[in-house]
């Protein structure tokens, strides 16, 4: 095994969690020098509302198994999400937790962020819709800080993938989960 680096971004079927992960990899395999990316997802049978999750796994080398089954970095959205894949985070992992859904987060060994992800799409954004870009925001600075991708190729993924007519929003939502961790990780350090 190489530098593989584990994913999971999860929250209840409607919250975009699933195109999350296909940006996270898409970042990944087309604009990072020498890190491939793989991409897989699972959600319940009521989609909308229920657990869903996606992943994603990077490495340097071939990609033999494509599932996170210790992840390094999670973004969990709902405390059904919580209850449900917290329970296997890496030792020493990063989770981010969005701190209106997810109101009973675990002790994990791992640096735990609660963050006002589903707030700042509602009250900054004004769209929860774009729930899953502040959050990508929040991982585009995790992945910085670990060297794996540049926010920019998170920024490029998103706006190659959203709506026509969608983009400044989006990547807006982008830009304020990216200044929230930024803000955590200084404060933090202090």
């Amino acid at each position: 095994m190489g530098d593989r680096f584990e994913i999971r971004v999860a929250g209840s079927g409607g919250q975009g969690v699933i195109l999350a992960a296909v940006i996270l990899g898409e970042a990944a395999a087309l604009r990072t020098e020498g890190l491939n990316s793989v991409q897989s997802q699972a959600y319940g049978p009521e989609a909308r509302g229920g657990a869903s999750k996606s992943e994603v796994v990077y490495d340097r080398e071939e990609i033999d198994y494509p599932k996170a089954s210790h992840p390094n970095l999670q973004i969990i959205l709902t405390q059904k999400a919580c209850d449900t894949y917290s329970h296997d985070t890496a030792k020493g992992a990063t989770v981010i937790f969005d701190d209106f859904f997810v109101t009973n987060p675990p002790k994990l060994d791992a640096e735990v962020y609660m963050l006002p992800i589903v707030k700042t799409a509602r009250e900054k954004l004004g769209r929860e819709i774009v729930v899953n870009m502040v959050a990508l925001g929040t991982a585009a600075k995790a992945l910085e800080d670990k060297g794996l991708t540049k926010p920019q190729a998170i920024k490029d993924a998103i706006l190659a993938r959203v709506p026509k007519g969608t983009e400044e929003l989006n990547e807006k939502a982008f830009d304020e989960g990216y200044k929230m961790m930024c803000e955590a990780v200084a404060a933090r350090k202090k």
